[in-house]
């Protein structure tokens, strides 16, 4: 993972200074974000790593999926990546991409996964005191996992705070072993 992420940082801060001086974070946001969508997809994530298939067509393919909207920059960014066999690195590069646009815009992206559905209220809650602690803008994701029985775990950067029920029943089985 840590591979994958150092391969992409050159790309994801070159695609980022190009946004900043174009002044369309939000555009090349979505751009970067639909490539990596693309990219994510099982078929054409075989096709990428195929051996058989050449870099340029796979490139093509995922220009014409992508369509009008990712403009010529947003191809020659593809065609760059293909040249230099570096196409996996799409959902990596747009992570990173999204990290240094919060980075640069003072705000935070948080995932918040909850055991149940929250309510409009409780995650404006939860943003609200997020915002507090960090003293910065949170963009929240919010999922829901039934597997932490109750409560959630917030993922903040590299920060974890778990408040979930499965989370507490992990810690105490820990602490009874020890």
């Amino acid at each position: 993972m840590s591979e994958l992420s150092t391969l992409a940082r050159p790309y994801a801060e070159a695609v980022f200074r190009l946004a900043q001086g174009e002044k369309d974070l939000a555009g090349w946001s979505a751009r970067v974000r639909s490539l990596a969508l693309i990219a994510g997809n099982e078929q054409l994530a075989r096709l990428i790593t195929d051996p058989a298939m050449a870099a340029e067509r796979v490139a093509n393919l995922i220009i014409e999926v992508a369509g009008a909207d990712l403009g010529e920059r947003g191809a020659n960014f593809v065609k760059v990546l293909a040249d230099n066999d570096r196409l996996a690195l799409l959902p990596e590069i747009s992570a990173q991409f999204e990290t240094l646009k919060a980075s640069a815009e003072g705000t935070l992206e948080a995932t918040i996964t909850s055991a149940q559905e929250l309510t409009q209220a409780q995650i404006d809650d939860l943003v609200a005191g997020l915002k507090e602690k960090f003293n910065r803008a949170v963009d929240v994701q919010v999922t829901v996992d039934p597997e932490l029985i109750g409560g959630a775990v917030i993922a903040i950067g590299d920060q974890v705070i778990d408040g979930s029920v499965k989370g507490r029943l992990q810690r105490m089985a820990f602490s009874l072993q020890g």
